[in-house]
């Protein structure tokens, strides 16, 4: 089930929402001021937001911005459900990576519609970067006895992911070694594959926490600021879902 964020400090408000958004099959978490929700965003991403904007601590704009530095927050799709109508308000919602405004007084159904066509939206976006990702990776066929011969290993000395060839030539789509350590590693190649961390660390057994902090490395190591440029630079690279070395 999809997991929502709603941000608001009316308490009766956020009631009505989780009462609503659950009946339709979504799983919602709460938050009262952009510092709480952005305190639940770093503990385990939600799939999709919906904030207010006038809020104490911390406004909804605000919260907006600091998402959006975030490399788990980047493409997260955000909502804005808001008394503040004006069109400098819309404006500023949209300019700073609100991808809909809605206004309050709202019917719930459009905002329900609105949550849909994001994720739905995030979706195709995502399956269609995996698809490239992996249409337009050369196939390799298996080295015969008078091709190169790739065999994965691991060098204990900085925790990367190497790969010997014993032949002389190497293959111009060989991947490089990833500055990464074992565990960074295998979320890599979960994350290229398209798995949200959810699925991730239930597959790997660990907790959502730990594959988001995982990410989080993994991208400064490789210079890269959300999922969208990884699986991006997986591609330009090489790295195609099926061809990671195995465990040792």
């Amino acid at each position: 089930m999809k997991r929502i964020l709603v941000v608001d400090d009316d308490k009766t408000l956020r009631m009505m929402l989780k009462r609503h958004l659950e009946k339709q099959g979504f799983v919602v978490e709460e938050a009262d001021s952009g510092v709480e929700a952005l305190n639940l965003f770093k503990r385990d991403p939600p799939d999709l937001v919906v904030s207010d904007v006038m809020m104490p601590l911390m406004d909804g704009f605000e919260f907006c911005r600091r998402l959006r530095t975030n490399p788990a927050g980047k493409l997260v799709p955000f909502i804005f459900l808001s008394s503040k109508g004006e069109l400098d308000d819309r404006i500023e919602g949209h300019a700073i990576g609100a991808d809909d405004y809605l206004i309050k007084p709202f019917e719930p159904l459009e905002l329900v519609a609105k949550i849909e066509a994001q994720l739905e939206r995030s979706r195709r976006i995502h399956a269609e970067m995996i698809r490239l990702m992996q249409q337009f990776t050369p196939q390799t066929s298996p080295p015969s006895t008078e091709e190169e011969s790739v065999q994965p290993i691991h060098d204990p000395a900085d925790g990367w992911h190497r790969h010997r060839v014993e032949s002389e030539d190497l293959s111009p789509m060989q991947p490089e070694p990833l500055p990464l350590t074992p565990a960074e590693a295998r979320v890599f190649w979960e994350v290229i594959q398209g798995h949200p961390n959810k699925q991730i660390a239930t597959r790997l057994v660990i907790s959502p926490r730990t594959v988001q902090t995982h990410l989080s490395r993994i991208l400064s190591k490789l210079g890269l600021e959300n999922r969208s440029q990884l699986v991006r630079f997986a591609f330009e690279h090489g790295y195609r879902p099926g061809s990671e070395p195995e465990a040792n």
